[in-house]
């Protein structure tokens, strides 16, 4: 079992940045790691009230599957993506931008950077919150 740590950023229209961070610690492959954070970002999204979404992510794969232009046929990640759909229902706007991944790791630093400095203009960015996953983002779905 390897384990890899999963970072979100979320970043409000008025500049606030929200960063969150989780540990996975149980077998996963690339794709399972893309949705599961995909996943993370858009439950705090939701625990936080938000209404409208732009997710900006460099997983090729997960963009085109959530938008229904590719097929999900890998037995892993099935549901997962049943996962991300159910939670794009509890959005009234959600989109899924693709960037490419040597534009988004300029984007990662930069949000890490941002997460630890103390800005002049006292804007106000949240502490950094982590959990340690041992099981999938979709087996933490419950329904009310």
């Amino acid at each position: 079992m390897k384990n890899v740590r999963i970072e979100v950023v979320l970043i409000s229209e008025t500049g606030h940045h929200y960063p969150v961070m989780d540990q996975l610690c149980f077998y996963y492959t690339n794709n399972m790691a893309e949705y599961e954070a995909c996943i993370l970002g858009l439950r705090l999204a939701v625990d936080m009230g938000v209404q409208e979404v732009l997710v900006l992510g460099d997983s090729d794969l997960l963009v085109h599957q959530i938008q229904g232009e590719w097929e999900t046929r890998d037995l892993k990640v099935i549901p997962y993506r049943q996962c991300l759909h159910d939670l794009c229902q509890r959005f009234r706007s959600i989109a899924f931008w693709h960037i490419p991944r040597i534009r988004n790791e300029v984007a990662d630093a930069l949000a890490t950077l941002a997460s630890m400095l103390h800005h002049p203009d006292k804007t106000y960015v949240d502490p950094l919150h982590i959990q340690v996953r041992d099981q999938h983002a979709y087996c933490n779905m419950v329904e009310e």
